[in-house]
């Protein structure tokens, strides 16, 4: 990993319309003349009415008229703020417009009217989509006689076939808003459309038509839709189709619905050699979700020995479920759902269905068969270990957000609960040896979370005693968690420095002596035996995995100070690691830390400033150095080499320190891919992330 250097502004400098000089207001029209009536004059009184102030005497409203005002019309508002549809212009926007095409073909094999789905990924950033469906309409629409259906479709927000049931009983689509986002992204689209033993086709470039829908002649056998399209640099910058990406999103829509066939292909310069991803490969399961988790699991140990699998199917597809659970003995539970085929990564309503469906089931079971000690169980035990794939078909689902990534349709809950309980009854009964192992271990579960709540919150002191390491975790005395802090520093010199720098009251300190275990490539028996990490997890109070609970955490901020070299680095990398896969939730809320010490210190007369890198030193001494006099630059070989004042004052004092927080990038899948390939045991996999990776690299210290 590379270190982090500077924090990076979070916000552009806010920019808006140039003013414009104010418009004259428009001359009212002339009211008619009457004739003069002799009036008695009106004794004189204030006027209290408003009056307008003259021209020029309020600049700021000058400067905003109605000339300022724009209207953005066709697809300018998709290019202008392309997050509102697509959640940014990172990578993982990037490949959710894969989705919004795929999502059509699906629908359409959803509706019964396509078999097969074709991708394929080219060399050249182009990304097409054929299916065998019916094909987009190529009529003149309705409502604009000059236009082909087609065109409004890919040109027009709101456009589409889904807004009622009459075309599609379910779909993923909703707003008719994602082909024309996809559309108004790209550098190049093109649509290709055989229907009725005609070809038809049509060119688009950044949402506008290139080429009016022309007739290709006559195909006898073929029908459907092909989009081509290739993403608009200027609006994702570097970002490119991940093939490895692609490949899994593929896959997993053929998982989804038994009665498709997906093919891949992709040109083989944009394969690794020995690489996970084929150039060619045909996807189909008869198995559905059983097949996919089966897949996900394939090598873990499992409480029950079977998936607990089904499907529940309705006339027109409104209220058709389909899951697969299993409870894995050696792992963190993961619930991947989708709805109309469209993956929920945060969740939702169908999700809290089967949560009650299998907890109200279990309860159920363990009062059938008399275990009282059943009734501690939550929802939260139930899932700690439980894998799960979900799939709802619902008509006219609501989701919150274009990108669809939690669905909020109140129905669901009761959809999924009722087909799931009654079934997940079934198979507890069928197997009663099965069902008493998986009781047994939520029963574990749920009594190891009582103990963890009655026991006291641990003491500054009682954790001092508890590590067994007297001294070593030099504590603060503030009791509360709000505005405390633990210093994680490497080995006991510096963390001596760092015991004479803090501020007792709300900074605590513990050393670590040399590289800690990488536990992205370490067993977990291996973990477990680890003494370094066992003093930092119990110092921290907060548990690891599905134990880990915020309420417990002793420290609002967990901050890594390692030296500012590469091996300081290296620990540091090891540290997040830790956190990453066994504490996630910590760095999404925001709790953990860099602290930046300074590598360099320099001095002239009685000017002494610090530098924390080459870039920075040399920045300091053009703007802040003259060359009146000798100028002493030292290097600092660690922190346990700096003063307790000067790590004080560059390092630990909240009011002039820096600290980088950590965060994970929008993209979790391409981040857990980074770790596991620059982290794991895989060499090959490191080599190949280094060699992508290398023309990013910056102020290497070799």
């Amino acid at each position: 990993m590379n270190k982090p250097q500077e924090l990076p502004s979070l916000f552009d400098e806010a920019s808006g319309p140039t003013p414009k000089p104010a418009s004259k207001p428009a001359p009212k029209p002339a009211e008619a003349q009457k004739p003069a009536e002799a009036k008695t004059p009106a004794p004189a009184r204030a006027d209290t009415r408003a009056k307008a102030p003259p021209a020029g005497a309020n600049g700021a409203e000058d400067a905003y008229t109605a000339a300022d005002i724009e209207v953005l019309e066709g697809l300018e508002p998709v290019r202008r703020r392309p997050g509102m549809y697509i959640g940014g212009t990172d990578e993982k926007a990037l490949h959710h417009l894969f989705a919004e095409v795929i999502d059509n073909s699906m629908d359409e094999a959803v509706a019964g009217h396509a078999s097969w789905i074709d991708v394929h990924l080219e060399a050249g950033g182009f990304l097409s989509v054929t299916d065998n469906g019916r094909g987009m309409p190529v009529d003149p629409h309705p409502k604009f006689k000059n236009k082909s259906a087609l065109e409004v479709i890919m040109t027009t927000l709101h456009a589409g076939g889904k807004f009622d049931s009459k075309v599609y009983d379910t779909s993923g689509g909703l707003h008719g808003v994602g082909v024309s986002v996809v559309n108004a992204l790209s550098e190049v689209l093109e649509v290709e459309v055989a229907r009725g033993r005609q070809l038809y086709r049509q060119t688009f470039s950044r949402g506008h038509p290139t080429s009016a829908l022309e007739s290709l002649g006559e195909t006898m056998n073929r029908r459907g839709t092909r989009v081509r399209f290739k993403p608009d640099a200027t609006i994702f910058g570097k970002a490119q189709f991940r093939p490895a990406r692609l490949f899994k999103m593929t896959r997993s829509k053929a998982y989804l619905f038994r009665g498709v066939e997906i093919r891949w292909t992709c040109d083989p310069e944009l394969l690794d050699e020995g690489g996970e991803v084929p150039e060619k490969e045909t996807f189909h399961f008869p198995g559905g979700l059983q097949d996919f988790l089966a897949a996900e699991i394939k090598g873990e140990t499992t409480v029950a020995n079977d998936i607990f699998a089904g499907r529940v199917q309705k006339d027109g597809g409104h209220g058709g479920v389909e899951w697969a659970v299993a409870w894995c003995a050696g792992r963190d539970g993961f619930v991947s759902s989708y709805c109309n085929t469209v993956p929920t990564p945060d969740g939702g309503t169908h999700e809290s269905g089967l949560r009650a469906a299998l907890l109200k089931g279990l309860r159920a079971y363990a009062e059938l068969t008399g275990r009282k000690k059943a009734s501690v169980i939550t929802g939260d035990d139930i899932m700690a270990s439980c894998t799960a794939m979900l799939s709802v078909f619902i008509r006219e689902p609501e989701f919150q957000g274009q990108t669809k990534d939690k669905l909020a349709t109140s129905e669901a809950t009761r959809i999924v609960e009722q087909a799931v309980r009654d079934e997940f009854d079934h198979w507890l009964t069928a197997s009663p040896q099965q069902a008493t192992k998986l009781l047994d271990w939520v029963i574990e579960r749920a009594e190891e979370r009582v103990r963890r709540r009655q026991e006291k919150e641990v003491g500054r002191k009682t954790a001092v005693r508890k590590l067994r390491l007297p001294g070593k975790l030099a504590d603060c005395s503030h009791t509360g968690t709000a505005g405390a802090e633990i210093f994680i520093v490497e080995g006991d010199s510096a963390g001596g420095s760092a015991k004479q720098a803090r501020d007792r009251k709300t900074q605590a300190v513990l050393p670590l002596r040399g590289k800690i275990l990488n536990v992205e490539s370490a067993a977990s028996g291996k973990l477990a035996a680890n003494q370094q990490l066992a003093d930092l997890i119990q110092a921290l109070g907060c548990g690891t995995g599905q134990q880990y609970s915020e309420d417990d955490l002793r420290y609002d901020k967990v901050i890594i100070m390692t030296d500012a070299d590469v091996d300081g680095a290296h620990i540091a990398s090891l540290l997040i690691t830790f956190f990453y896969r066994q504490m996630p939730r910590l760095i999404d809320q925001g709790h953990l830390y860099l602290a930046v010490p300074p590598l360099y210190r320099i001095s002239q007369g009685g000017k002494t400033l610090y530098a924390r890198d080459d870039a920075h030193k040399d920045e300091l001494l053009k703007t802040e150095f003259n060359n009146r006099g000798k100028i002493d630059i030292g290097r600092f070989k660690g922190l346990g080499e700096m003063l307790p004042a000067q790590l004080k004052e560059t390092t630990m004092d909240p009011k002039r320190r820096t600290l980088l927080r950590v965060e994970v990038e929008n993209d979790p899948e391409g981040t857990t891919d980074a770790v596991k390939r620059l982290m794991g045991n895989n060499p090959d996999a490191r080599f190949h992330f280094i060699q992508d990776n290398a023309e990013f690299a910056e102020d290497l210290d070799i």
